[in-house]
Parts: C-alpha cells; structure tokens; sequence
C-alpha cells in the first residue's frame, strides 16, 4: 500500500513539474492585436526600378482639362475614360460561377417552390 501511494505522490510531482514549465511559456494571443510571441518585423515592399506602367486615363484626363467642359469632345474623352475604367474593374471582379445563371430562364419554365 505505501508503495501505491509512493507511485502516485511520484506520479503528481512530475505532472505539477509540467504544469510549472508550462506556466513559463509565452503569452496566449487572442488574435485581435499584435502577437506578443512573436517581436515586430517590418515588412519591406520591394521597389523595381522600372517605373510604373503608364495609365492612358492620365493623358485622357490632361486632354479633358483642356477641353471646354460638357462640349462632344468632351463628353468622347469622357466615355473613353469611364470605358478604361471599367475595363480595369472588370479585369479584377470575380464572380463565383455558382452564382450567375449559365443561361437566361425560359418563359415557361417555373420556379421551384421551397
């Protein structure tokens, strides 16, 4: 019996020796701020020395200043500027293919009814 009772004093001393080096680890990070396990490293962004590539819209809009403001030529710059930008735009959307119809509902088809 005492040599039971041995065993198991032996046994929870080794568990609180865990339960202490555990104490001493780093703090638990919740992940709403910064980690305090890990120290601050500041990310560099990497700068080519090519320059950037030339956006038409810029010279577009240098011509629209110069134009009289709603005139035809205008309003042409105007169209080809907004068309640049959509273009731009639709180059990056994604749209899930799930969520667009592959082709439009026939009239007689019907819905179904959940």
């Amino acid at each position: 019996m005492i040599r039971h009772g041995f065993i198991v004093l032996t046994f929870c001393t080794a568990l609180i020796g865990c339960a202490e080096a555990q104490e001493r680890r780093a703090i638990a990070w919740d992940g709403l701020g910064k980690d305090p396990n890990r120290p601050h490293v500041a990310k560099r962004r990497v700068t080519t020395g090519a320059p950037a590539a030339s956006d038409p819209n810029q010279e577009r809009e240098k011509v629209l200043g110069t134009l009289r403001p709603y005139s035809e030529a205008w309003w042409a710059v105007q169209d080809e500027i907004q068309a640049e930008n959509d273009k731009k735009l639709g180059a990056k959307l994604v749209i899930c293919p799930r969520c667009v119809e592959s082709s439009p509902p026939r009239e007689d088809a019907t819905g179904s009814i959940r």
